[in-house]
């Protein structure tokens, strides 16, 4: 038995076939006459985006498609002139295209991958499949195509990028396994999004699996059994039907209020980073979106967004929530989120730098055309703009004195917009935590980000594995911060919710009740799930796991008692 990452919920059982790239090696070399090579460079890419935009053009004819937007974006990433400058450079220095554009890719790939948020490091893959792309057409090779694979088929790859997972016909796949890759990857957010059983970071993988073996992937325990015997073949199938009943009992809790058993009534969000997500919260049956990451709208360009470009995707996104909540966040760079046009200075340690609010004051022309954009936006849904980083009052201030600015520019302009936007504040951070209650005076309603939350008040980063025990929301500190945040902000009558892992977690979800938490912000497929473990708390049962793990030192005990009672 091999272990891997739970990517997808779910048992599939089926026939292998491996996916591999084809072989796209060459020797570099230098050249002398760099025009030439500009000019091959530049076609390659053209017969790449003519290639790819016939791709999208048939996807969008699968209305369930969503590798069509997905691979459409790679054709921006390709044409933007940052990465065509920088390539044609090192060609100019003598490279061949080949290598330059690979080292230009290589770049990017490096700085997505590095990031903290997982949202971002799926970028790395887009890029990789950019890559792919264009220097098979340097190398003049055809591309591979998989439009065809039948029925009860897993599929084994290294990685598996949006376009080759583009026009596959998901009903026929069984699961899908990687050697490499996260719950986050383009191939665990498909399949959770078609609900096929996924396990990646299965290290050693291909060694060890053959086309045509029978491959059972659990998905939920994140096991994977390579040529099974009969009765663990027996046992799976038992259990793949239980995980279907399962999930027939989440469907009555579709289009219903998210409600605990003694009546009460939360809001259940989505978590996005475009538009096109908006819609898949929407199908979810999620009741508003919890959060809109706008700092990929600023990646992989050469220039800032201007205020109308900014504009016309917060409006798209807002007309797609018919008016249900939208909280749109000002842009979170820095840390792990390095755009290099936008000039961040290299910091020894850029998570306690200037990210975040911190660069967007000192940098108030930037800030203040995504504030109007966002006020803009106000005018067609029911929008809320919301502050990350903050860590003290003065912070809050000067961004309220800001958005007060944009206001008036836009009534003299007669722009129209939404003049009672609600504003509010990320709690990321021990400092917003511990002053909860004067940032609450100033407010409209607090958003806890779970993630950064832990990592800031453990001081570790559970990307590395030295430290990434210490990770965990569970820890009694952390809990402290959640309890008096949520105490603050109901005593000065505002509203919280919490976006980040956390709000999905069942441990975390009667501790939350308890505690007075108003609204709960997850991925898209998780919730149903939600609802329904809310739906099973009752209040006063709630408050007395609370009381028992308020009382509690360590992480362990929390644990150990919570798995007894959950």
């Amino acid at each position: 038995m091999l272990k891997g990452i739970a990517a997808s919920d779910g048992i599939g059982i089926g026939t292998v076939l491996i996916v591999k790239q084809q072989n796209l090696s060459y020797i570099p070399h230098s050249v002398t006459d760099t025009e030439k090579e500009i000019t091959r460079f530049d076609n390659a890419v053209k017969e790449y985006c003519s290639e790819t935009s016939a791709k999208v053009e048939e996807l969008r004819k699968d209305t369930e498609s969503i590798d069509a937007d997905i691979i459409s974006g790679h054709i921006s990433m390709v044409q933007d002139p940052y990465m065509s400058e920088e390539v044609k450079k090192l060609i100019h220095e003598g490279k061949c295209a080949e290598s330059a554009f690979e080292n230009v890719c290589d770049m990017f790939i490096s700085i997505f991958s590095s990031a903290d948020e997982d949202i971002i490091r799926q970028r790395a893959t887009d890029m990789r499949d950019v890559k792919y792309g264009v220097l098979r057409h340097l190398l003049g090779i055809k591309e591979m195509k998989l439009d065809n694979i039948p029925e009860g088929t897993v599929l084994v790859a290294k990685e598996l990028t949006p376009s080759m997972t583009a026009g596959i016909k998901k009903g026929n796949i069984a699961a899908v396994v990687t050697e490499t890759g996260s719950s986050t990857s383009h191939c665990a957010i498909l399949a959770r999004l078609f609900e096929i059983p996924s396990v990646t970071s299965v290290k050693g993988l291909l060694k060890l699996v053959e086309n045509g073996d029978t491959v059972i992937c659990d998905g939920t325990s994140g096991n994977v059994i390579i040529r099974p015997d009969n009765a663990q073949l027996e046992n799976y199938t038992r259990k793949k039907e239980k995980l279907i009943q399962i999930k027939k009992e989440l469907e009555p809790f579709r289009g219903v209020p998210t409600k605990c058993k003694s009546g009460r009534t939360f809001g259940l969000m989505c978590n996005i980073g475009n538009p096109e997500d908006a819609q898949r919260a929407l199908d979810s049956d999620c009741e508003g979106i919890g959060l809109f990451r706008t700092e990929f709208m600023f990646m992989n360009r050469n220039t800032l967004p201007t205020e109308e470009q900014q504009f016309e995707e917060y409006k798209k996104t807002a007309l797609i929530m018919q008016n249900k909540p939208l909280v749109i966040r000002t842009i979170d760079i820095g840390g792990d989120k390095d755009i290099p046009y936008m000039g961040l200075e290299k910091e020894e340690n850029p998570y306690m730098g200037c990210r975040a609010v911190r660069y967007c004051l000192k940098h108030p022309s930037v800030f203040k055309a995504q504030i109007r954009a966002i006020l803009r936006a106000g005018h067609y849904g029911n929008v809320s703009m919301l502050l990350p980083m903050i860590t003290c009052i003065e912070e809050l201030l000067e961004c309220k004195k800001i958005i007060e600015t944009a206001k008036k520019e836009l009534k003299v302009e007669k722009v129209p917009y939404d003049t009672d936007m609600k504003m509010g504040v990320m709690i990321e951070t021990a400092s917003a935590a511990i002053l909860a209650d004067v940032l609450a005076e100033e407010s409209d309603f607090f958003s806890i980000g779970s993630n950064d939350l832990t990592g800031y008040t453990m001081c570790c980063d559970r990307g590395n594995s030295s430290v990434d025990h210490l990770y965990s929301p569970f820890q009694p500190s952390v809990l402290r911060m959640l309890k008096y945040t949520i105490s603050c902000a109901k005593k000065k009558g505002i509203p919280v919710e919490m976006c980040g892992e956390a709000a999905a977690d069942p441990m975390m979800i009667p501790l939350m009740i308890a505690f007075g938490l108003d609204s709960f912000s997850v991925s898209p497929p998780s919730v149903l799930k939600v609802r329904k473990q809310i739906a099973e708390w009752d209040e006063e049962n709630a408050k007395d796991i609370a009381n028992v793990v308020s009382n509690l030192h360590s992480k362990t005990e929390i644990y150990e008692y919570l798995n007894t009672v959950i």
